[in-house]
Formats: structure tokens, sequence, C-alpha cells
């Protein structure tokens, strides 16, 4: 049975004084019945991983690069992210794709570095509002999944999250059979390509505008297996609202 996660993304938020928050979270679940993530900025990393030794919590990095070193100024290995304390990384997110100009082949080379430094690998996918008022939403998600999955992929280092762009930080939200077309799709997608085994094993996480007034209702969407959480990841409180939905779903 695929256990259900909780992961928070920080995005380019948070200093010292923001690790409390990280340890009242640690605090509220000693023995927590699903997985809780938590990716901080890369300052706060290597800190954030002592801050959560030995509890429920694991950290993750943001981002890393394709390469395993190199001439890279301002970039972050996979390998610097599991030396800093992270089982996990971010890849993909819109805020990249459009930011960075992150392509599906980009997104697809750092995966391929991620995994094999051990990592757990979040792959963003997500429809632009353009391209869900087009009815193209479905064809983007393929297109995405094709060209940034890598084929070394199991339910072991790989974890797909849909994130509709229109949706981040807005407070807009799909509705519920919305999603549930979506994450039937990705399942549907996992299974033909890598085999049922494969397929079904692969956790997949909603991400865009959850809170802890909407968790209850989006986990109860088929093959939602948790979320990735942007703003609401940041307080202990708001954030422990989701991880409750989700220990009750």
């Amino acid at each position: 049975m695929r256990r259900k996660l909780a992961a928070g993304n920080w995005k380019m938020n948070g200093t010292s004084a923001t690790l409390t928050e990280l340890q009242a979270l640690a605090r509220s679940y000693p023995a927590a019945t699903v997985d809780v993530l938590i990716c901080p900025p890369a300052t706060l990393l290597h800190r954030a991983a002592d801050a959560v030794k030995g509890t429920e919590i694991t950290v993750g990095g943001q981002n890393c690069h394709a390469a395993e070193s190199g001439a890279h100024t301002g970039d972050i290995s996979a390998e610097m992210l599991v030396d800093a304390g992270a089982s996990s990384v971010i890849l993909g997110h819109s805020e990249r794709r459009e930011d960075h100009g992150e392509q599906n082949e980009d997104v697809r080379a750092k995966a391929r570095t991620a995994m094999d430094a051990g990592l757990k690998t979040i792959i963003c996918v997500g429809e632009s509002l353009e391209q869900r008022e087009a009815a193209n939403t479905l064809d983007i998600i393929g297109g995405q999944m094709s060209g940034s999955i890598p084929d070394q992929s199991t339910g072991e280092n790989l974890i797909v999250a849909y994130e509709p762009i229109w949706a981040i930080g807005t407070g807009k939200v799909p509705t519920l059979n919305e999603i549930g077309e979506v994450h039937d799709f990705i399942r549907a997608r996992l299974e033909r390509r890598f085999g049922e085994g494969v397929g079904r094993s692969v956790r997949l996480l909603y991400g865009g505008s959850v809170k802890p007034s909407n968790a209850a209702d989006i986990f109860a969407v088929s093959n939602v297996d948790g979320a990735l959480v942007g703003g609401a990841s940041l307080k202990a409180q708001d954030f422990s609202g989701i991880i409750d939905a989700l220990q009750k779903a």
C-alpha cells in the first residue's frame, strides 16, 4: 500500500528563526501515520536536518543540478543535498519551468542524477489556465510526464505532483472531479509505461492552494496520496491541519 505523504515547499522563504516552526511540527507528530517532508531553502537545509534528526520529519531540497559536480557557480548538486541531510528533492516545479526556462529534458536529466544519488524525486507537472481553458490539460500532462520522468523510475524513487499552475498561490482550486481526472490519468500513464506494479506504487500528490479547510475533500479524491503544499507549510499550525486531514483520509 502506498504510504501517504504531506510535503511542504517553503520556496524562497525562511531564515534561522523559521526553524522553530519545524521543531514545533516535529513535536506535534512523534508518531505520524503518514510521511511528512519539509523542503526549506538551501541555506537552511543542513540546520533543518539537524533540527529534525531522530524525529518523524524528513527534509528535502527544492532543486538540483543535472551534473554531479563542476563549474556551475551558484548551483547545488544532488550529492550536496544528500550530504546536507536531504532525503528528497522537488524537480520541475512550475516556478522553475517558468522563471528559469527549464524544459522537460532538463527536469529528466536532473531526476536521473538525483535518483542515482539516492534521492526521492518529486517531479511536478501542471497546466496553465490557458491550456486548461483550451481543454489541453491531459495532453500537456502527458507530454510533461513522458519528457520529465526517467526510465529508471520506481515506486521508491519517484513521486509525481500535479500542480495546476493557475491554482498555485491564487486561492483557486480545481473541482474535485478535475483533480480526480488528472490523477487517474497520471496513474494510468505510469502503469502503461512502467507496468502495473511500479505504476501503482508511485505516490501522486496534489498541489495548489491546499489548506486545512479543503484538504479533507481533496484527499478523498481517487489516486490522491497526499499534497505538495506551499504557503500553508510555513507555519506549523497551518500545516498540521493538512497533516491531520491526511492521517484521517
